[in-house]
């Protein structure tokens, strides 16, 4: 009987060995694949926090634009100037990079940020809801007027009558602008139409096939300096802040555009260039 006690008890003490050496080891495994991630995790961001600027291309920094807003971007020439082209090449400066504009229609630069073509966009871009779902955004480095082109014998008087019971006054915007977000949301699909630039807008209001046209006020200046017979309504549509968009999770450049912006800023550059280009 004492030698099946003493047998039962060896068996025993050979089992607990064998759980706790089993144990042990699966304990040490699994703490040496959190020690490895924690490890893994570390070495990334000390990485990010230590590497240089990351830009599409190295040592530019590209900029998508609409040429066609006058004074913030338009075409010199062959050449892109304006109070934007201007900005983004202080700012480039700042980062120690080549600018690099790239041209495209205003709905396809928040895409071309988001997908990595462009490294931020610099348009007379409006922070919305909506493009925040998409883009990250910079501090604003200048505020703009939504203003609203009518033949000067329009019976639009002031920006009420577009509301007024019973108006179905048609209007027309360049495509993916604030004006374009703001007016379908007020007067719908049906009374807004859409064009790629501008300019084709204000050539639908000379035709008569749009009975007003609202976007940003100093390129309506422009567009009514340039047409005759059109004007400025005296009261606004909207009044709004630019800023340069980024693509979403790009916190460093975001960041480094901010320093810049904020510098060109204290430092009376902006209010400069603004002041060289609207007088």
């Amino acid at each position: 009987m004492k030698k099946i006690v003493a047998l039962l008890l060896a068996m025993l003490m050979v089992a607990g060995s064998l759980f706790a050496l089993v144990s042990c080891g699966e304990t040490e495994e699994a703490k040496g694949g959190v020690n490895t991630a924690t490890e893994t995790v570390e070495e990334t961001v000390e990485e990010t926090a230590e590497g240089k600027l990351v830009t599409v291309k190295e040592g530019k920094l590209i900029m998508a634009t609409n040429a066609y807003f006058q004074p913030y971007e338009y075409y010199e020439g062959e050449k892109i100037i304006g109070i934007d082209a201007e900005i983004a090449a202080k700012i480039a400066e700042k980062l120690g990079l080549e600018l690099e504009i790239s041209d495209m229609a205003f709905d396809s630069i928040i895409t071309a940020v988001d997908e990595g073509a462009a490294d931020f966009g610099l348009a007379g871009m409006t922070v919305t809801e909506k493009r925040l779902e998409d883009v990250d955004f910079s501090i604003s480095y200048a505020s703009g007027v939504q203003s609203i082109i009518v033949p000067e014998n329009s019976p639009i008087k002031s920006v009420d009558d577009l509301y007024a019971d019973g108006a179905a006054y048609k209007v027309g915007v360049q495509l993916g602008t604030t004006g374009d977000i703001y007016a379908t949301d007020d007067f719908g699909d049906d009374l807004v139409t859409s064009f790629t630039t501008g300019n084709e807008a204000v050539n639908a209001l000379l035709g008569g096939d749009v009975q007003c046209v609202i976007i940003d006020n100093e390129p309506a200046k422009a567009f009514v300096a340039n047409n005759t017979g059109l004007k400025i309504l005296d009261t606004s549509y909207a009044d709004e802040d630019y800023a340069a968009c980024i693509k979403k999770g790009n916190t460093q450049l975001r960041e480094a555009i901010d320093d810049a912006i904020e510098e060109l800023i204290a430092d009376g550059t902006i209010d400069a260039i603004v002041a060289k280009y609207i007088k």
